[in-house]
C-alpha cells in the first residue's frame, strides 16, 4: 500500500496550491482527484488580486480578461466605479486554472491521482488509510479541499449544519457580437438585483458569466431573477447559454478545522467571504496555512493543529466574523443602507476594492463606525 506523507482531497485552487507548497518543501504529497484534469468546475471565475498575490507563481497563461475597473450598481439611482493600477478581477475558466497549479505541483514532485475517488477514511495510529475507488493509500496527513459539500469532512466525523450556505446560480452565456461586445468591457455587481443578494456580469474571453446570489438561505427562484438581470443589462437573445447551481459556504464550521489528523480548507471549512461570496482567494490562502503549519511543525500532529488553528485566528477567521454582520446588514437594513451609500458610497467601493486588492481587511469595529456614520446624517 503507497503511503505518502499527505494526501490532499480535490485539485481545485485550495487543494493543488497546498499541495505546491508541501511539495516544493519536499514532503510527499498526493492529491486524490475523482476527475480527469482539466474538468469543468462551477464558479463565476472572477479571481481578485489578493488570491493571484499569494500564488508563488504566474498565472498569464490561464487568465481570460483583467479588469482594473469595477462597477458596482444599486438600481438606476446609484453607480460607484473604482479603478486601480493592478488588475481587480481577473477572469479565469476553472478547467485551465485549476489544471495549471496542479501541474505547478507536480514539477516539485506531487503525485496526482486522477479518476481516483475517496470512498472512506479509516484511522490508526496517526496513520490514515484512505478507500479509494482505484484501491487504497496511506498517509500521515488529509487534507480535505473537496469543495463545499465535501465528502472528506463528513467521513471524518464534522457535521454538516455548521455552516451558512447561500445559494447561486451561474450561467455560461454566448451572446451575439454587438452585445458582447457592449458588456465585455466592464466587471459589474447589481446589489439588490434579487432579494438579499446581488447579480453579477463577468466578461470571458468569449463569453459571460451571468448569475445571481443571495445572501440568505431561503427558498427562492433563482432562475425568474437570472432572467429579470438579462432584461437590466440588455441581452434580449442568447445564442447559447449553459446552467450551472451551486452552494457557497460563506460562514466558517463551528466545530473546528482539524479532527484526527484532517485539515479542513477552502470551502471545506466555510472560508468564502460572506459579503461578495468570492472564495478562490481565501481557499488559496487557507491552503497555505495548513502547509505551513505542517511544515513548521516538522510534521508533529499536534502542533501542526495548534498552528494552524493560530494562524487561522490571526487574520482568516476574525475578518470573516465582521464580513458575517456586516453582510447581514448590508444585505438586510436596505433603508438605513442606500441612506449611507448615497453620502458614503464611493467611499465603501473603494474600501471594498482594497479589500480585493488585500490592502485592508473588514473593520474589527464596523458596528461602531456604521453607528457613527448613522448619527452623523442623523443629527
Amino acid at each position: 500500500m503507497k503511503h505518502f506523507d499527505v494526501a490532499v482531497i480535490g485539485s481545485g485552487p485550495s487543494g493543488a496550491s497546498t499541495a505546491f507548497h508541501l511539495a516544493q518543501k519536499g514532503i510527499s504529497t498526493v492529491i486524490i482527484e475523482k476527475e480527469t484534469l482539466p474538468r469543468y468546475k462551477t464558479c463565476g471565475g472572477g479571481f481578485v488580486f489578493r488570491g493571484r498575490k499569494d500564488l508563488p507563481f504566474s498565472i498569464d497563461e490561464v487568465v481570460e480578461k483583467e479588469f482594473h475597473t469595477v462597477d458596482i450598481y444599486l438600481g438606476n439611482k446609484l453607480h460607484f466605479r473604482t479603478e486601480r493600477e493592478e488588475p481587480t478581477i481577473s477572469m479565469i475558466m476553472r478547467d485551465s486554472f485549476d489544471n495549471l497549479i496542479t501541474q505547478k505541483a507536480k514539477e516539485f514532485g506531487a503525485t496526482l491521482l486522477e479518476n481516483h475517488k475517496l470512498t472512506g477514511l479509516s484511522f490508526s495510529d496517526d496513520v490514515i488509510t484512505l478507500e479509494t475507488s482505484q484501491g487504497a493509500y496511506t498517509a500521515n496527513f488529509v487534507i480535505a479541499a473537496d469543495g463545499a459539500l465535501s465528502p472528506t469532512a463528513k467521513m471524518a466525523g464534522w457535521k454538516e449544519d455548521t455552516r451558512k450556505l447561500i445559494p447561486a446560480l451561474e450561467y455560461e452565456v454566448e451572446v451575439p457580437q454587438e452585445d458582447f461586445e457592449r458588456l465585455s468591457k466592464e466587471v459589474r455587481f447589481d446589489i439588490d438585483a434579487i432579494p438579499y443578494g446581488y447579480a453579477w456580469n463577468f466578461p470571458k474571453k468569449n463569453h459571460l458569466s451571468i448569475g445571481v446570489a443571495s445572501a440568505r438561505r431561503t427558498k427562492i427562484n433563482l432562475k425568474e431573477y437570472y432572467q429579470e438581470y438579462l432584461k437590466t443589462i440588455g441581452v434580449t437573445n442568447i445564442i447559447n447559454e449553459s446552467q450551472h447551481g451551486f452552494q457557497i459556504p460563506v460562514s466558517p464550521r463551528t466545530d473546528g478545522f482539524v479532527k484526527n489528523n484532517v485539515f479542513l480548507i477552502g470551502d471545506a471549512a466555510g472560508f468564502a467571504d460572506p459579503i461578495t461570496a468570492e472564495g478562490i482567494s481565501n481557499a488559496i490562502y487557507s491552503g497555505k496555512l495548513a502547509a505551513e503549519a505542517i511544515i513548521e511543525s516538522e510534521q508533529n500532529s499536534e502542533i501542526a493543529k495548534k498552528i494552524y488553528e493560530e494562524k487561522l485566528s490571526e487574520k482568516l477567521l476574525p475578518e470573516i466574523e465582521t464580513g458575517l454582520w456586516l453582510s447581514k446588514w448590508f444585505y438586510e437594513q436596505k433603508t438605513v443602507r442606500n441612506i449611507l451609500l448615497k453620502k458614503y458610497g464611493q467611499r465603501f467601493s473603494e474600501a471594498m476594492a482594497d479589500v480585493f486588492h488585500g490592502k485592508r481587511s473588514y473593520p474589527t469595529n464596523v458596528k461602531q463606525r456604521i453607528k457613527e456614520k448613522i448619527k452623523e446624517l442623523v443629527f
